[in-house]
């Protein structure tokens, strides 16, 4: 790069920090610092077609997020930042007299075998190769090997989240190939079976997520940047507020970075960073909550 490009570059970006309102010298620096880091960041994954509730996002955390879930330098930033977080994720219990068991499509305890999208690819596959289903009585003692209590009508536990959709897990931590053979055998033979379940429904909410929106830049930032100079001596060299969540990491996936925006070097670093790369998690999860329940 030559030096009239660079200058140029760093005009456009001087430029831009003053359209965002970062108009303190120290807060133009970061910005541009920080808009030149290479991270490796990567998209947020998407929603995934799949039998295993374990398999998606774990965002019900979110409702009950322990205290010391955050880390970061200073009690009060990861204080209002746990609040703001808290507000998310909603939950609603609900008593079904009767619930038709050819609605459920995935496993909510684990272990689960990945890689399945219905209990239709499940049941046809190696893992379910014991199970044989050719007659109601055959269907009954598959189905009360996974529901003991099925005839005298125990209620059945379930999970649904809006991030995944319509689908709806059981909660059952035993025999779910026998559960998935069972429910696969109602679907194909039109049997509509029917218990009372006891069904939690959490979802996205709408007013929590514009409140964290408007108060923080919430970023997904790779584990590496932890060990990077230049993002840390950014970060902690000019003392910045920030609060760091990985309770909702899983291998391969990143962490998130929360910004107060009421901070002015705080929102040079995340608008910085959102240039870079970083993307962006309000906006994700907005995505996710639009699925229908």
């Amino acid at each position: 790069m030559s030096l009239s490009e660079s200058s140029t570059i760093s005009s456009r970006l001087a430029a831009l920090a003053q359209r965002m309102g970062l108009l303190g010298r120290n807060s133009r620096q970061i910005f541009s610092k920080a808009s030149a880091l290479r991270l490796p960041f990567k998209p947020l994954p998407a929603a995934v077609e799949s039998i295993c509730w374990h398999d998606g996002p774990q965002l019900q955390l979110l409702l009950n997020l322990p205290l010391g879930a955050l880390s970061g330098p200073v009690q009060e930033d990861k204080a209002r930042a746990h609040s703001a977080l808290s507000q998310v994720v909603e939950a609603q219990s609900q008593q079904l007299q009767t619930f038709d068991l050819r609605l459920i499509d995935g496993f909510a305890c684990p272990p689960c075998t990945p890689g399945y999208a219905s209990f239709e690819d499940y049941a046809a596959s190696e893992h379910c190769k014991q199970v044989r289903i050719i007659s109601y009585k055959d269907f009954v003692k598959t189905i009360s090997l996974a529901l003991p209590r099925f005839l005298a009508g125990e209620p059945i536990e379930l999970r649904q989240a809006n991030w995944r959709g319509a689908r709806t897990f059981w909660l059952g931590e035993m025999q779910g190939e026998a559960f998935a053979g069972a429910v696969a055998y109602a679907r194909r033979r039109g049997l509509e079976v029917l218990l009372p379940a006891n069904l939690l429904r959490y979802r996205l909410n709408e007013a929590g997520l514009d409140n964290l929106q408007s108060r923080y830049h919430v970023l997904a930032m790779p584990e590496a940047a932890w060990s990077d100079p230049s993002f840390m001596g950014l970060l902690l060299d000019n003392g910045i507020p920030y609060a760091r969540l990985s309770l909702l990491k899983k291998a391969g996936t990143p962490e998130f970075l929360l910004l107060p925006k009421e901070h002015q070097e705080a929102t040079a670093l995340g608008e910085g960073l959102r240039l870079a790369g970083a993307p962006d998690v309000p906006g994700h999860l907005r995505q996710l909550a639009i699925q229908p329940t």
